[in-house]
């Protein structure tokens, strides 16, 4: 049983996102899967998929409801889940087999995609990883009584894991691309020039802004005028092709 999971709180992504991820993963794994979305609100999501209470850490807001809850998963138990699981962002796409996701390197109990933002500094993105319940419980552990001392030293949830963790491994790097990195093209030729996607990705990744609904219409978001000068796209018509039930 190949597991999968995902986490969705809040307004910012509506079930469409849970629901077109479960497709993706589908149509790019084979066998039976175990396809679990960690939610405050499960209207909506289609029946395949298995939504449970999206776990909370005890953090004051608004860091409760920011990429640190994600830390959650990394309790020393998750009611009804053991062994390795796929996490998946829901602002992913899945562009090719997902089945080495689950036999690569099987040793290991944290596996992660490179942080292509800041290569070669041991920071994972945590956008991909597939984690071992219970392997780290001490992640969660630290996470709310010394949090200052936390967040003053480490700028997002992925820094803190990757430099915190015992254990960590990347996936080969041509599995995963970021969106803004490896798509879309450096100024000037993004004013001309469509984004596209790497052959041997199997995974894009789309942290911040724009999400694939954006991008594939050739919005990207921002309130700043200036920033439109280099925060420009076209429309990246192939996410069409993957982003789909």
């Amino acid at each position: 049983m190949k597991q999968i999971v995902c986490m969705k709180w809040g307004p910012l992504y509506p079930a469409e996102y849970a629901n077109k991820l479960y497709a993706m993963v589908r149509r790019n794994t084979t066998g039976p899967i175990r396809f679990v979305c960690m939610t405050d609100d499960p209207s909506g999501l289609r029946s395949e998929i298995e939504s449970v209470p999206c776990p909370t850490v005890a953090l004051a807001p608004p860091y409760n409801n920011t990429g640190w809850r994600k830390i959650a998963l990394w309790a020393s138990e998750l009611p009804g889940m053991e062994g390795d699981w796929l996490f998946l962002d829901l602002d992913v796409i899945v562009t090719g087999s997902l089945d080495d996701f689950f036999d690569f390197a099987p040793e290991k109990s944290f596996i992660v995609m490179q942080n292509w933002t800041q290569p070669g500094k041991g920071i994972g993105n945590t956008s991909v990883f597939r984690f071992r319940v219970g392997a780290h419980p001490y992640i969660y552990d630290r996470l709310v009584p010394e949090f200052k001392a936390i967040l003053a030293q480490f700028n997002n949830e992925q820094i803190y894991i990757s430099k915190t963790v015992s254990e960590m491994a990347y996936w080969p790097d041509e599995w995963c691309a970021l969106f803004k990195t490896h798509c879309v093209p450096p100024m000037p030729q993004r004013w001309w020039q469509t984004p596209s996607r790497p052959a041997s990705a199997r995974v894009v990744a789309f942290p911040g802004d724009p999400n694939p609904p954006d991008a594939l219409i050739g919005h990207w978001p921002t309130r700043k005028w200036y920033k439109k000068l280099y925060k420009h796209i076209r429309p990246a018509t192939w996410i069409a092709d993957y982003w789909r039930e």
